[in-house]
């Protein structure tokens, strides 16, 4: 996967947005809350008033908080210049955001469908179609967040049963959106039901965008976007914690997104972010052990299970490390085989190398 960078400081990116840093484009994209609206930093338009700005490492999470691309500064296009079959069809969504594009549809604009896959695919992490969907799914997300009703946010954004909303909204958010709902009107009002639901974010770092989940003690969720297990991890979370997921952002997040970028620039070896350990006994041990690895270290899984009082269940080890659901955080990454290579890795074994180089002072991603 292409190494992209860490969201800025929240001061450097509100700094960068005032002033039109054009150096800063790609780099995040920012979302008037007013007009629903995500820009680059450049864009020409007239700035928001304080306070109503979100930021967002990438279109994709824009598009899926509900905001719809500037027709100024173009966020998505390279170089704010698309082809213009391209821009043929972003053009008709922003005309009719809750129409749902088919093959024929775009052959009828003068597009080839498999082309049009591959171009977003390759552009913006999803196909044309996931494209279509992200802008109703996200336009639906933010009618709910308004105080809308699941059957009006079905209804009004391009579905034709509510079964197949429901169905849609969850695999994308991983709850219900009466969940979603109920959740977001409980933390907006701050009564005591807003702490009864996990928070979901995406964080973007030099090896990978990573999904990241927090409840109101602390981080619960850390996993490489991409990884295999990523969805039985969530899975297991709600399972867990028993509580339904939404796209939002925690201070959690924020403090996260520092500490990640002083780790891979290779000044911070210590998080200080807490986490929430929720597993059984076992697995919880083991995490503990884990974070018991100073930086730059490496245990075998023979030493590990020694270490917490199980000696000679170095395999059970080697599967709770596995199920470790806080990368980087709690330092699985730092467990090898006795004989010193890395072994295995649910993040992939090139990012566990990339790990322990950057930890022993080798810098070996872009």
């Amino acid at each position: 996967m292409e190494a992209r960078s860490i969201l800025p400081p929240l001061e450097v990116m509100e700094k960068a947005f005032r002033e039109r840093d054009s150096g800063f484009d790609g780099v995040f994209y920012a979302a008037v809350t007013t007009t629903r609206i995500f820009c680059r930093p450049s864009c020409p338009a007239r700035k928001p008033g304080e306070g109503r700005v979100e930021y967002y490492a990438t279109p994709r999470e824009a598009l899926f908080a509900g905001f719809r691309p500037c027709l100024r500064c173009r966020p998505l296009e390279a170089g704010g210049r698309a082809p213009d079959w391209v821009r043929k069809l972003l053009d008709a969504v922003e005309a009719d955001p809750e129409r749902r594009f088919r093959d024929q549809d775009l052959r009828d604009l003068g597009v080839d469908p498999a082309s049009a896959r591959r171009w977003f695919k390759q552009a913006y992490g999803m196909t044309f179609q996931a494209y279509n969907r992200a802008r109703r799914l996200g336009r639906a997300f933010d009618a709910l967040r308004r105080g809308g009703t699941v059957d009006d946010a079905a209804l009004e954004h391009g579905w034709e049963s509510f079964s197949g909303f429901r169905e849609a909204f969850g695999k994308v958010f991983g709850t219900p959106p009466g969940s979603v709902a109920s959740g977001i009107r409980a933390a907006d009002s701050g009564v005591p039901g807003s702490r009864d639901f996990i928070r979901l974010g995406w964080i973007e770092t030099p090896l990978g965008p990573m999904a990241a989940g927090a409840v109101d003690e602390g981080l619960c969720l850390l996993e490489f976007s991409d990884r295999r297990m990523l969805e039985a991890q969530l899975q297991a979370l709600r399972h867990r914690f028993r509580l339904p997921m939404i796209p939002a952002e925690s201070p959690h997040f924020s403090l996260l997104r520092k500490e990640l970028g002083g780790y891979f620039s290779g000044t911070l070896r210590e998080f200080s972010v807490p986490v929430v350990l929720r597993g059984t006994d076992f697995q919880e041990r083991v995490w503990r052990g884990l974070l018991g690895i100073p930086y730059g270290k490496t245990l075998s899984y023979a030493a590990l299970a020694e270490r917490i009082g199980a000696s000679g269940a170095s395999r059970a080890v080697g599967h709770a490390n596995g199920l470790n659901r806080i990368a980087l955080v709690v330092p699985c990454h730092r467990v090898v085989n006795a004989d010193g290579r890395a072994g295995g890795y649910g993040g992939g074994l090139w990012r566990k190398q990339a790990l322990l180089d950057l930890e022993r002072g080798v810098r070996s991603f872009g």
